[in-house]
């Protein structure tokens, strides 16, 4: 059987800072969803749908996002 060619993923991290002043640091996020008109705003929609996730699981809501930017990985 022939092995098959795999895509690597990418991602882009993200710092996320909340409405309440607390921070999460690295979030990861598809890089085939960010790009085009869009840009990152993509990756607000993404990072929020993982916080309703974290929120569906833990019975704790995340706080409003307030800023979101690129993480400086080293």
């Amino acid at each position: 059987m022939a092995n098959k060619k795999r895509v690597p993923a990418t991602f882009v991290a993200f710092d996320v800072v909340y409405e309440d002043g607390s921070r999460s640091s690295n979030r990861r996020v598809a890089g085939s969803i960010l790009g085009g008109l869009d840009g990152d705003l993509a990756a607000t929609a993404a990072i929020e749908e993982q916080d309703r996730e974290i929120a569906r699981q833990s019975g704790r809501q995340r706080p409003a996002i307030k800023s979101i930017v690129r993480s400086t990985v080293r």
